[in-house]
């Protein structure tokens, strides 16, 4: 799939893609610069949206996937220029609902380098069992390699791990130099 190049594009894709499942109940959708601020904003939104309706473990995993996806996009973003004005950190993210779980959809822009290097990695993650989760999230937290903005694929390992539920994820190629990476987590309920 390719990209028009209109920013808006993002969210249109992420919302598409949504008519085609059966979950229908979107909880939020944002689609901006992603700040600590910003972060801080959509988790509470949600949390006070869900916090008379939902169990406190279910809540919890909510707020947990969707902070570490948000952290994800502020420390790994690349800079989106449109239109010659450069757009920092800019990401979406988007919570939906239906009966029996939750889903969040974060998506951001990337280096084409990082494309293939992410898949294998998720990829890595969706096939193992949940003992060598726990195994290679032990092993980064006393050796991972960190990138150097500073990640070291704890969030992923973690959001696996949390949610006990496979992840997501696929790429659409924007031009030459970028990608936008569209990530979801789905927490039963």
């Amino acid at each position: 799939m390719s990209y028009t190049g209109e920013s808006k594009g993002f969210l249109n894709y992420i919302y598409d893609r949504y008519t085609h499942l059966k979950i229908k109940d979107i909880t939020l959708l944002f689609e901006g610069q992603i700040t600590h601020q910003v972060m801080k904003a959509l988790t509470g939104l949600v949390e006070e949206q869900l916090d008379e309706v939902e169990d406190d473990k279910v809540l919890r995993r909510v707020y947990h996937v969707m902070v570490e996806s948000l952290q994800n996009i502020n420390r790994h973003a690349e800079t989106y220029e449109h239109r010659g004005h450069p757009y920092p950190g800019m990401g979406l993210v988007l919570v939906a609902k239906n009966k029996e779980r939750f889903q969040v959809t974060t998506g951001n822009i990337i280096e084409n380098g990082h494309v293939e290097e992410i898949s294998m990695f998720l990829g890595k993650l969706n096939s193992i069992d949940s003992d060598a989760l726990d195994d290679l999230y032990k092993k980064q937290m006393r050796e991972g390699i960190a990138s150097p903005k500073g990640g070291a694929g704890l969030g992923f390992i973690d959001i696996r791990r949390k949610t006990g539920n496979h992840l997501d994820y696929s790429f659409v190629k924007i031009d030459d130099e970028t990608t936008f990476f569209i990530f979801t987590s789905t927490i039963s309920r």
